[in-house]
């Protein structure tokens, strides 16, 4: 999962990447708002975290033209404010939860986690695809009761697939979200970490097919 991090505090930045990072997310950063709003305007995120106070573009201008340019991703504002109306004015222009500063990291992450789920559809921490359950808050997945020990890299594939209800994604995508875009045409990496998943959950849990990408099926067999 790629989560898009806007905040010029660079304290505040590392602290919230960093625990991002160790929830299974690739982090990108930006610390105002031109180029966040670039950043967002041309990636693919499953979620935007966004401070208001911006230097060059204030964190509503971004939201507002984000949402103009069709941008559905969830946002998650930042702000030091404390006011109730500019809640509501962040609420209006498009965010989808509002946390005011300072605020504890792991109510960050678990609002974060929360926003990912609901914008696929899913209201619960556990994720159930066939015979495949996956915790989202452990970080771990069990079929048929039998628990998988995974890898980071092996939870952001099969947690990515889950979230994408039913749909064949393309390996490239994939790569996007395990490594970001730097390293998002490395499909050949996303290859070995799917075989590596079938050996632990089954041949048939994560189907291909061919030039067009994967689907996960969450089938034992």
């Amino acid at each position: 999962m790629r989560a898009l991090l806007v905040e010029d505090d660079p304290d505040l930045s590392e602290d919230v990447a960093r625990s991002l990072a160790a929830a299974g997310f690739v982090v990108d950063r930006c610390s105002n708002g031109e180029d966040a709003w670039f950043q967002g305007d041309v990636e693919d995120y499953a979620i935007a975290i966004l401070d208001l106070g911006l230097p060059r573009l204030d964190g509503l201008s971004v939201l507002r033209r984000w949402r103009a340019a069709s941008r559905t991703m969830p946002v998650l504002i930042l702000t030091a404010r404390g006011e109730w109306t500019e809640k509501v004015e962040g609420i209006d222009a498009g965010a989808d939860d509002y946390m005011s500063k300072p605020f504890a990291t792991g109510e960050l992450i678990a609002r974060v986690r929360a926003l990912v789920r609901r914008a696929s559809g899913h209201a619960s921490a556990m994720l159930t695809v066939g015979d495949l359950v996956i915790d989202t808050a452990r970080m771990n997945a069990s079929i048929r009761d039998r628990q998988a020990q995974l890898s980071q890299l092996e939870f952001r594939l099969i947690n990515y697939l889950a979230h994408q209800q039913d749909r064949i994604v393309p390996a490239g995508e994939i790569a996007e979200h395990l490594y970001g875009a730097t390293d998002g045409s490395d499909t050949n990496a996303v290859e070995a970490i799917v075989t590596r998943l079938r050996r632990k959950l089954g041949s048939s849990a994560i189907e291909t097919r061919r030039g067009l990408g994967y689907l996960l099926t969450g089938k034992a067999g």
